[in-house]
């Protein structure tokens, strides 16, 4: 294969500024941490590095490797994001895996067009032969600018191409230079879980950043017109400025309780329901704390999480299984296996259950033993991780956890 390699050095085996190896006073990890954070075993067999002189850029390599035939890749953030974090882990774990000697160029452009596009002219001019769309507001970016262009794209942490116009349907490629991943799931088969949480539901309100479009068209939107086709009575509590999430999350969610208990007074057919915007997810303190006894629900697995901040359960897919699925078209693509535009949107199924049992019990939930069965990451009465990543955890004598069978 052309993207092997074997554990010496690689030092100037990769001709160019973009990609020569880190300069000796190039700065630490801690020196760019406020928008770029990854797993702590990355560094096991990635060096990771600020770029000399521009605070925004991070250069990856393989660790100590020498290059039979190095690959070069370009990935575009619009801003720093958690989920952006859970997404470069993911994906550099799954190219070590592959072991794919493949240099890796990170760009924050900071929401500036303009300087994204000026990252892809730099790419085109030093020959990277993959692009990484980095979230739904890059994606948007490059289909509108790139569509066509010279390297194949593949896009992570976007919302669904489909709903958002950028794709005619889920069983073609795109006949471009694009390879299209996708964070959501049918509604129909999400809402199809949500039904045998509540078979009785009668108001589902439904919290979204209104600023963040992709949110909107692709969880908010879709939601809705499920709920008014049924007689649900769907309530969208929008946060209008993300800066004062909070205090517009406090009283759409007391208002909202407030209107359900009209007809559910004790709330048994009424929940919550969090989309994938950041400023929103971010407060599941602030939902929870005025949610009364409905459930927290949420399309971001990782909203499910240790503790009493956490959503109920989530139904949708995480970002670890969207990046996963996303590195896996990289790769192929990246090792000219497959063209980018022949590649079927990537859909992850079945979906990501995550379930907070700690949560449930506080406000008298019951969880559908098939939900159990099913969960990915379930953490229990203590708010403690029981599984996590479909395995099952038991305490070790000494307080740590250990995996059983």
């Amino acid at each position: 294969m052309s993207m092997l390699f074997t554990r010496r050095s690689a030092a100037g085996l990769i001709g160019g500024a973009l990609f020569a190896p880190p300069p000796a006073s190039a700065q630490s990890r801690a020196s760019f941490a406020d928008w770029f954070k990854y797993g702590k075993d990355v560094e096991r067999f990635w060096s990771v590095s600020e770029v000399e002189g521009d605070a925004n850029r991070v250069l990856i390599r393989p660790l100590g490797m020498e290059l039979s035939s190095g690959k070069r890749m370009m990935v575009l953030y619009p801003r720093a994001s958690s989920a952006y974090d859970s997404a470069i882990t993911k994906m550099l774990d799954v190219f070590d895996d592959k072991n794919m000697a493949v240099w890796i160029d990170v760009v924050n452009y900071a929401g500036s067009a303009d300087r994204a596009r000026e990252a892809i002219r730099e790419a085109e001019r030093n020959g990277v032969d993959l692009l990484v769309a980095m979230g739904s507001e890059s994606t948007a970016l490059l289909w509108q600018d790139y569509k066509g262009g010279r390297i194949p794209v593949v896009t992570v942490c976007a919302k669904d191409p489909v709903t958002l116009a950028q794709m005619q349907s889920y069983d073609v490629g795109s006949g471009t230079n694009f390879a299209f991943t996708s964070l959501n799931m049918p509604i129909d088969a999400q809402m199809g879980y949500v039904h045998q949480l509540r078979p009785n539901l009668k108001h589902l309100a439904v919290l979204v950043d209104e600023t963040n479009v992709s949110a909107v068209e692709t969880q908010a939107k879709p939601v809705a017109e499920y709920g008014s086709a049924r007689g649900i009575r769907v309530l969208q509590l929008g946060v209008k400025d993300p800066r004062n999430a909070r205090e517009e999350l406090r009283e759409h969610v007391r208002r909202a309780v407030a209107f359900m208990q009209r007809n559910d007074k004790e709330l048994q057919n009424s929940v919550f329901w969090i989309t994938g915007s950041t400023s929103v997810f971010n407060e599941i303190k602030t939902i929870n704390a005025e949610a009364g006894n409905a459930p927290v629900l949420s399309v971001v697995p990782e909203v499910v999480r240790e503790g009493d901040d956490s959503a109920t359960l989530s139904i949708g897919i995480s970002f670890d299984s969207n990046a996963h699925l996303a590195a896996i078209y990289a790769a192929d693509i990246i090792d000219r296996k497959v063209e980018a535009g022949n590649l079927k949107v990537g859909l992850v199924s079945p979906p990501d259950i995550a379930i907070n049992f700690r949560r449930a019990r506080a406000i008298g939930f019951r969880v559908p033993f098939n939900f159990f069965e099913s969960a990915t990451n379930i953490y229990d009465y203590e708010g403690k991780p029981a599984r996590i990543n479909g395995v099952m955890l038991a305490e070790r004598r000494n307080g740590g956890a250990a995996a059983v069978r």
